[in-house]
């Protein structure tokens, strides 16, 4: 499973790049308005750490308009996906962008119905949103199951991103379930580092060097 950043700040994307696991990110309006950038500077920008897939969303509300948005986010580079939301427009704007070879995202996915529909009508990746699904009451692990059933049984190349993730128990039952990639909060990707024993382990290794009175390796 690939693990992608879901952030628009530069700073957290330099930092988890470091680490050398990030293979793409995805970002939306809200996570660009928040660090009020605009998308040509950030796109510049992350394209330093970032040579993977880099997921920007369209505003346009109507078929005409996301596919309008679509075509002018694409000039900012050939790893730009373009999310779509899925709703009938979504699925109109996706059944042009497909044909013109466009990699697509089809986010805001809440139903194994709704992957289908994106699959079947082109979509590179599907984003269903397993934070938002448990939150409601259902459980968002075997929402991603159920996709990737679908997908396998009938040989489906879309991919399948788990998004909406707020915890790091959230990226393994992604990973179990058989989801291609997640796409993970900064702070959940600094959880996913950290256990208490790691931290006990590495004291009792200072302390009992310490006491061995050996000097350096």
């Amino acid at each position: 499973m690939e693990l992608y950043l879901d952030t628009a700040n530069l700073e957290e994307i330099k930092e988890i790049a470091s680490w050398g696991v990030l293979a793409g990110l995805t970002t939306n309006p809200s996570l660009l308005a928040k660090e009020k950038i605009p998308v040509a500077v950030f796109m510049r920008e992350a394209e330093n750490y970032v040579t993977g897939p880099l997921s920007l969303e369209v505003l346009g509300e109507t078929a005409d308009s996301m596919i309008e948005d679509a075509r002018h986010l694409k000039k900012y580079g050939d790893n730009v996906v373009i999310k779509l939301p899925l709703t009938e427009e979504g699925l109109k704007a996706l059944k042009v962008l497909s044909a013109e070879g466009f990699q697509t995202n089809l986010t805001l996915i809440f139903s194994a119905n709704q992957a289908l529909l994106a699959a079947k009508a082109g979509a590179t990746y599907v984003s269903p949103f397993v934070g938002r699904v448990d939150d409601i009451g259902a459980e968002g692990k075997a929402l991603v199951e159920e996709i990737k059933l679908i997908f396998q049984q009938y040989q489906l190349k879309t991919k399948i991103i788990a998004a909406s993730i707020r915890s790091a128990r959230d990226v393994t039952d992604a990973a179990v379930a058989g989801a291609d990639i997640a796409t993970i909060p900064y702070g959940i990707f600094k959880k996913m580092v950290a256990h208490p024993l790691t931290d006990v382990g590495l004291e009792k290794f200072k302390a009992d060097w310490a006491k061995s009175g050996i000097q350096g390796l």
